[in-house]
């Protein structure tokens, strides 16, 4: 008997975990209730096992899961930074906990002056006049920005307005979002020399299109990790032209307490706080990801909106007629809200400033370790990421980003987002975060190194990670597009 099948087949026949009472329900009752056709005859074929058998199992594919608490995670643009324990102890008060949307605010007083403080606190951080925390996540934060800027132009009898100018180096969503909300996007190329906006191309699009343009949706810094030096003259151009600016806040990680959307010029932002605020995230959620807006805007946004009387006392505050609507059921994802006023809160303004500040430390910190053994796209400093390239490696002995990123996981690490942005070959995207230690990024990059001289003496061994999981490497578009998740019993253990 395999190894594989010693691990995974559990139980022998007769071995409960517990022991259930008859059933007193008479048969002929179950019959009369279920159709015959639908009542099994024979007793399933899973698995006999005792107590401790069914823990075990459970508690091991359980450390199996990788995550912040368990790893280095370098996932550039996701931010993945540490969620301090206190957040969850602040989301869990029975307070917080037990209440329901749709009780009356004088018996949720505490939970809508949460709310209430946390959109004053991210529309000061933006550098914004209003902020609602109705959106799910980073991408419906984005599709509700940009129904917003669409209801502003219609308001002006400027609905015919339909291009949004999107860099080549976006993050997906922002064409996805554009289209959900009825517009065409229009590609911005990147500049070769900086990684910022194209400026003629910005120029060449708004004089062949200024009146068709709604909006640009820009990141700052980009997603190559690059703050964007021209973006005043940016503003200018599109505001000019009659356009909007969007803030895709991503990557508001390097910006905190140091700059603000709002004092670039931007008129919308989106914050993603389960990255920003380190609230946790992943596996489809949950998420939030609040808008703020300039005072032009703010008659759009969805309602109600917490307030606050003379009185004190905190209440919901219905919009006007302007407003798109509610774009989700009640408030958006309560628990994360608190988890990221907690955060604000506990960081405070100086914090959050040192927050970025050791972000962009830490990016610059790996960047330079690495700079030797791999090929870094754009060399100048980086703000809180930055993106290496296996281009080298590939030419020289086949080694593609997928296979070290494939090795990274031998190393007990997260790989860092591979092939994006689009517009560089072999995309290694890392972002360490503030949360890590200079041992841990002294590791990693210790790590990546040994991994560019197996690449150079040894490249079967990089192609055919990981090689310590418990799972090798999988056929990922095969994983994805047709996922067994079934286990039949007899079949096959197999990675």
């Amino acid at each position: 008997m395999s190894v594989e099948k010693l691990i995974f087949e559990k139980g022998a026949p007769g071995r409960r975990a517990s022991n259930m009472p008859a059933m007193d329900v008479p048969t002929e009752t179950i019959e009369d209730l279920v159709p015959a056709h639908l009542l099994r005859q024979e007793e399933a074929p899973l698995p006999e096992v005792s107590e401790i058998e069914v823990v075990r199992h459970y508690t091991h594919l359980s450390q199996r899961n990788f995550g912040v608490d368990t790893g280095f995670y370098p996932l550039g643009s996701c931010t993945m930074k540490y969620n301090p324990k206190v957040n969850e102890d602040m989301a869990g008060l029975p307070g917080f906990a037990h209440i329901h949307p749709l009780q009356p605010a004088e018996q949720v007083q505490g939970a809508i002056q949460l709310v209430y403080e946390l959109e004053q606190y991210l529309a000061e951080i933006a550098g914004m006049t209003r902020v609602t925390l109705q959106p799910s996540a980073g991408a419906h934060g984005e599709l509700t920005g940009l129904m917003l800027i669409k209801a502003y132009h219609q308001s002006r009898g400027e609905g015919h307005r339909h291009l949004v100018l999107i860099p080549d180096n976006a993050h997906g969503t922002n064409p996805a979002s554009a289209t959900l909300a009825g517009y065409k996007s229009v590609e911005l190329k990147s500049d070769k020399a900086t990684g910022g906006v194209d400026m003629d191309h910005l120029r060449q699009i708004l004089d062949a299109h200024a009146n068709d343009i709604a909006a640009i949706m820009l990141t700052n810094p980009n997603t190559l990790g690059l703050f964007e030096a021209n973006i005043l003259e940016i503003a200018r151009l599109v505001h000019e032209a009659g356009g909007q600016l969007y803030y895709d806040g991503a990557n508001a990680n390097a910006v905190m307490g140091i700059t603000r959307p709002g004092d670039m010029g931007f008129d919308v932002v989106h914050f993603n706080l389960h990255k920003t605020c380190s609230t946790p995230h992943g596996g489809g959620g949950p998420g939030a990801g609040p808008i703020g807006v300039k005072e032009h805007l703010v008659p759009f946004l969805p309602g109600p909106l917490p307030a606050k009387d003379e009185q004190g006392r905190y209440y919901w505050q219905e919009v006007g007629p302007q407003s798109i609507g509610k774009v989700r059921a009640n408030l958006g994802n309560f628990g994360v809200l608190v988890r990221a006023y907690t955060y604000i809160r506990s960081n405070g303004p100086d914090g959050l400033r040192h927050v970025s500040e050791s972000a962009i430390l830490n990016a610059n910190y790996v960047k330079h370790g690495l700079s030797e053994d791999y090929e870094i796209y754009y060399p100048h400093i980086c703000q809180h990421e930055f993106v290496a390239t296996a281009r080298r490696q590939k030419e020289e002995s086949g080694v593609t980003a997928m296979d070290i990123a494939k090795r990274l996981l031998d190393f007990g690490m997260y790989a860092p987002t591979t092939y994006f942005p689009l517009i560089v070959p072999e995309a290694l995207m890392i972002e360490p975060t503030e949360t890590e230690t200079r041992e841990t990024l002294d590791t990693f990059i210790a790590v990546m190194k040994q991994i560019a001289e197996e690449a150079r003496t040894n490249p079967e061994l990089v192609k055919t990670a990981p090689h310590t999981t418990v799972v090798g490497r999988l056929d990922q578009a095969l994983a994805a597009r047709k996922p067994n998740l079934r286990w039949t019993p007899g079949q096959e253990v197999t990675h």
